[in-house]
């Protein structure tokens, strides 16, 4: 392999030209051809013993370039870009050119590279941390929330059904009195008051008793997912079969006792408010960090390729798939629940895409400018509380995960601490 020409074709993009000589294509080419030849027929020759010659002759010289050039290419550019010393963020785009079995071949590459990248202040940078303070009413509404897990559902006979019932229920949906899909269903469950339904809807099912049958008149909302169906007026023929209404347990101790390891209500109280405290205190130093992060980018200026974010939503979209498919779900049905197209799906992503980018371009500039690098026992220590988390050896985790992106990582990690502990903060306290 030769790196026989190097262009900076525009801002962040340069196109390599790479020369593999005619010996390497040559033993690859041999290599495409025993693969290959088991499946290949010959006038005279039993099936996957003709010679290369005679099928290079019958299908043409060329019958094996693409699996050579396909074999090859991926290592030389790699040693090209070694050569260039480029730092490539993008999948190249590759070109075979020149192909001839006594020269080997040339292909071009054009390579997307990371950009330049300065910061502005990221020492010292003022920032406020607000606090919330946890309320007695914060525990009562904890508290109330635990009450509502494990109250008892009743049946209402005598009277019609409230907020804060559960209703048994059909119903039956038409626009200009034409059905729709997911407009009809037979013994459905529903909170009155939870919201599960569009707006104005529950609230017309309340003060109707069992066995009574009714109209909702409901407008889908402007930005309802079915666009078949946004800004629609709706009507909804329903019928109530079954009332419930939940029944709390008394606030006392035996109810300390039956929902937690605690013996006493006050004891559960202070429980709860000291988790919640704990809670808070981290969505303020979180909230902390966001901001010292907003600052750096800020302050960050570069000309960020498009590929760039293009990759980052790559990534957002296969960590959402796998979510679907850990829950049993599939994309193109979430596409289809939700009425969007795929390109609308990715657009979602667009925004929080290009942010993450921006931070980690500005704390790479960071850990270059002030010269971090992890100590062995960070990565040690990291490595082991990565694999406690995934219940495996520290080993194991060394062999899945490549050991420069972890450094990356974790130097990346330590720009942050960097930033937090010089930072001037400010404590208030949160309404």
């Amino acid at each position: 392999m030769a790196l026989t020409e190097t262009n900076k074709i525009e801002t962040n993009k340069f196109e390599l030209t790479v020369q593999v000589g005619p010996e390497e294509f040559e033993k690859a080419l041999e290599r495409a051809y025993r693969k290959n030849v088991k499946r290949i027929n010959v006038p005279g020759f039993r099936k996957g013993k003709a010679p290369r010659k005679m099928v290079e002759k019958l299908y043409g010289e060329g019958v094996f370039f693409e699996d050579a050039i396909n074999e090859l290419y991926p290592d030389a550019l790699a040693d090209a870009i070694k050569e260039a010393k480029l730092e490539v963020v993008a999948r190249p785009q590759v070109e075979a050119r020149e192909v001839a079995k006594d020269k080997g071949f040339t292909f071009v590459a054009t390579c997307v590279v990371k950009p330049e990248v300065t910061v502005g202040e990221y020492k010292g940078i003022e920032v406020e941390k607000k606090v919330k303070t946890v309320t007695d009413e914060d525990v009562a509404k904890r508290i109330d929330a635990m009450r509502g897990r494990n109250a008892r559902l009743l049946d209402i006979t005598d009277r019609p059904a409230q907020k804060g019932d559960s209703v048994t229920f059909d119903f039956d949906g038409s626009v200009d009195g034409v059905p729709f899909d997911g407009g009809k269903a037979e013994k459905f469950n529903l909170e009155l008051g939870s919201g599960q339904f569009i707006p104005g809807f529950e609230e017309q099912v309340e003060n109707h008793a069992i066995g009574e049958e009714f109209d909702v008149n409901v407008t889908f909302p402007e930005d309802y997912h079915a666009e078949e169906l946004k800004g629609k007026a709706a009507v909804f023929r329903c019928k109530i079969h079954e009332i419930k209404a939940k029944e709390l347990p008394e606030l006392d101790d035996e109810f300390a006792k039956d929902v937690s390891e605690f013996d006493t209500l006050e004891e559960l109280r202070n429980d709860i408010r000291g988790k919640m405290t704990e809670q808070a205190e981290k969505a303020a130093a979180d909230g902390v960090e966001n901001q010292l992060i907003d600052k750096v980018i800020e302050g960050m200026q570069a000309e960020i390729p498009q590929e760039m974010n293009e990759a980052r939503i790559d990534d957002m979209v296969r960590d959402f798939q796998y979510r679907l498919q850990s829950q049993g779900l599939n994309i193109d049905a979430y596409l289809q629940y939700t009425g969007m197209d795929p390109a609308a799906f990715r657009q979602t992503f667009e925004e929080q895409a290009k942010k993450q980018v921006k931070i980690r371009l500005a704390l790479e500039k960071i850990v270059e400018l002030e010269n971090i690098v992890p100590s062995d026992e960070d990565l040690e220590e990291e490595y082991k509380k990565i694999a406690e988390g995934y219940k495996m050896s520290a080993e194991e985790i060394k062999k899945v995960i490549p050991h420069e992106d972890f450094v990356k990582d974790m130097s990346v990690n330590k720009a942050i601490e960097l930033i937090k502990n010089t930072a001037k903060i400010t404590e208030t306290t949160a309404e």
